[in-house]
């Protein structure tokens, strides 16, 4: 009975995934990477399972594709729509493995690591600096900027794999580095493969990191009073917060404001992120649908949610009770806990 690799089991998991993101109308970026993923599994698996040497050549080059793909989606799931300019340069790394693969071989054993841990590390900083994310999904709170900061590890434990492979080689230990190549490679691709695949990985949340605020004049406290009361304008009027795809960038372009400017005087205003803010809305209108006679599925559906754990936590956040008690109380059928009021936030300012 033939035996199926390892690595050829996560090419096929990984190219049903790119198949389905594809037929599901998932992002260009996205699929290339789940396909680049796929195809370097293949690949170890075709010279590693099947002894097909002849493939062995083009190993490196085609798995140094895989980081610059990863910044690639990243950056356009999360910061700003990628354009051809902003990808080109990135060739630079296969390209150069490819160069050094022709001329210099001896030097890939540095220069493959050192590819995954550069992108690896790019995305840790990047997460790490930024305090705007203008294309996240509001709803999707802070789960993005996990999933992503899990996939930059995942690149740099990739290099690292790379780099014990190359010891393996180096120490005679040929039987070890076959091994290694299968399991780190197997798992690290698997792992690039899920989190980019996840529902949460093109929507973190724009809260604001850093240092604390110096103190605020009179005129900028004013002023960023005046924009959060544009903002709940806008929300009471238009309902954009039902929206469950609303993002910053969409917020701010409606007021006519720059994202960072909007984020800075909301963070400023309440001493919370915009998300935060736009679900204290979503949850108002959640709970007057439930006292309405709606369902807890179907408030949280109708609110702009579009995962039960999120509306659940955000939920207790706001009015201090879990949504099932809520409805509880609303349609009179038990003693009333001490819940807090979701109005409160709003009549207080």
């Amino acid at each position: 009975m033939p035996m199926l690799p390892i690595p050829a089991f996560v090419s096929i998991v990984l190219g049903y995934l790119a198949l389905r993101s594809l037929l599901s109308g998932g992002r260009p970026l996205l699929v290339m990477l789940l396909a680049a993923c796929a195809g370097q599994s293949l690949l170890v698996a075709l010279v590693g399972g099947y002894a097909l040497e002849g493939l062995r050549p083009a190993l490196p080059v085609s798995a140094t594709l895989i980081p610059p793909l990863a910044w690639i989606t990243f950056r356009d799931a999360l910061v700003r729509r990628a354009t051809l300019r902003d990808a080109l340069p990135h060739a630079a790394a296969p390209a150069f493995t490819l160069f050094c693969r022709l001329f210099a071989p001896q030097t890939l054993d540095l220069v493959v690591p050192l590819v995954f841990l550069a992108y690896g590390v790019a995305i840790l900083w990047q997460l790490y600096r930024v305090s705007e994310a203008p294309l996240a999904r509001l709803e999707a709170g802070g789960m993005p900027v996990l999933i992503w900061k899990a996939l930059g590890w995942a690149l740099i434990a990739s290099a690292i794999g790379d780099g014990l492979i190359a010891l393996a080689l180096r120490a005679g230990h040929a039987g070890w580095a076959g091994w290694l190549i299968t399991l780190s490679s197997s798992l690290a691709l698997l792992f690039v493969g899920l989190l980019s695949v996840s529902p949460e990985a093109t929507g973190p949340d724009d809260e604001a990191r850093g240092t604390a605020e110096p103190e605020l004049s009179n005129a900028e406290i004013a002023e960023n009073a005046g924009i959060l009361a544009r903002l709940d304008g806008l929300l009471r009027r238009e309902e954009a917060h039902l929206d469950p795809n609303l993002t910053l960038a969409r917020l701010a372009r409606r007021l006519h404001l720059p994202e960072k400017r909007l984020s800075a005087a909301v963070n400023r205003a309440t001493g919370e992120n915009v998300s935060r803010h736009v679900n204290l809305w979503r949850i108002r209108h959640a709970c007057k649908l439930i006292e309405g006679g709606a369902s807890v599925t179907e408030a949280m559906l109708a609110s702009g949610f579009n995962t039960k754990s999120n509306f659940n936590r955000e939920f207790r956040r706001v009015t201090g009770a879990a949504p099932s008690q809520w409805a509880t109380v609303a349609h009179g059928s038990a003693t009333e806990p001490a819940i807090a009021d979701p109005d409160r936030s709003f009549r207080a300012r």
